[in-house]
């Protein structure tokens, strides 16, 4: 009986994962799904970090530094899997943005290897910002040259460049999400906001120019990612197989909201709203929300990707319909009292 008690605890035993960036968008949606699949997880958390959007979930809460070594190999030890998705998107400090996301990552990476060499899976949460958009009409593949337009792409760019040097140490997979779209999302819920009051921004040329993927079917693509044993030294985009215009996305919003009326902001005013913000935040000495760059950017280029890697060699593919997804996400803002 002693022996088949004991059988039974190594099977049953949990599989542990330690995840960065737990408390933003991506990390809260991953962070439950591990938990609703029976992971042991361990949130890294940082000393600026408020992990109250975590209480009251069964994790563990590991304080740690990305400067910090000791702290990270205390933070990595014994870890079966490591899902590296912490990352600063937006900052007028531009240096502060290649250390958190580069420097860091490094560390990271170094750490791993130094206390964990035999861990199972690491995975990188990187960016299409890092391949960067095209002007062309065609969808990007993993084998296309990496040209990325922002601070924050660039950043990314060099962090896998520093993750691909353990290729030959780690088991590790690199995964570029598209344009994510679900619940906790600042950018979905500005938008619900503005439709609420019957505004929508004209974004984009009219064409299909943009890759989505909802946030569900994401951290599916990460768990399963993690879980194969035989894939690694890779990169992979992840995004629905459609392609979809800016416009045709705010108009299902609108539709799903039940707005009939709205007013739409065309590009010109765009750019003058943009220069506003600019200026504000110059004076408020914080990010802008909106500039001219970004807005001139999503009329311009295309942000579209091939996702027959990912298929072929982890049978991934998305599963949540567009309409269903979008009538999820205003759903769920409204029993929130949010819009």
């Amino acid at each position: 009986m002693g022996i088949y008690n004991m059988s039974n605890e190594i099977k049953m035993k949990k599989k542990r994962v330690l995840v960065t960036g737990s408390t933003g968008f991506i990390g809260r949606h991953l962070v439950d799904e591990l938990l609703a699949r029976n992971y042991d997880v361990s949130c890294l958390i940082r000393p600026e970090t408020d992990p109250d959007v975590l209480n009251e979930k069964n994790i563990e809460l590991v304080r740690a530094d990305y400067f910090d070594p000791k702290s990270l190999d205390i933070a990595l030890t014994g870890v079966d899997y490591l899902i590296h998705n912490g990352a600063v998107v937006n900052s007028r400090d531009k240096d502060l943005i290649f250390r958190s996301n580069v420097i860091a990552t490094k560390n990271l990476m170094e750490s791993c290897y130094r206390v964990n060499p035999g861990i199972k899976k690491v995975l990188f949460v990187s960016s299409i910002a890092a391949s960067g958009p095209t002007s062309e009409k065609r969808a990007l593949t993993e084998n296309d040259e990496c040209r990325p337009s922002s601070i924050y792409g660039k950043s990314k760019y060099e962090a896998e460049q520093e993750v691909k040097k353990f290729y030959s140490r780690l088991p590790i997979i690199i995964i570029r999400p598209t344009h994510i779209l679900g619940v906790y999302q600042k950018q979905v819920e500005d938008i619900l906001k503005a439709v609420k009051k019957r505004i929508i921004p004209v974004l984009g040329n009219g064409d299909k120019q943009t890759t989505i993927c909802f946030v569900e079917d994401l951290v599916r693509a990460f768990i399963l990612s993690i879980e194969s044993e035989k894939i690694k030294s890779t990169v992979y985009f992840v995004a629905d197989e459609k392609l979809y215009s800016w416009m045709e996305i705010t108009e299902k919003i609108r539709e799903e909201m039940g707005i009939d009326f709205v007013i739409k902001i065309p590009y010109p005013i765009l750019i003058f709203i943009g220069f506003i913000a600019e200026l504000v935040s110059d004076i408020l000495g914080r990010s802008p929300l909106i500039t001219r760059k970004r807005i001139n950017s999503v009329r311009s280029n295309y942000w579209v990707h091939d996702t027959g890697k990912i298929k072929k060699e982890l049978g991934f593919s998305t599963e949540i319909e567009f309409k269903e997804g979008i009538k999820k996400i205003v759903s769920w803002y409204r029993e929130n009292n949010i819009i």
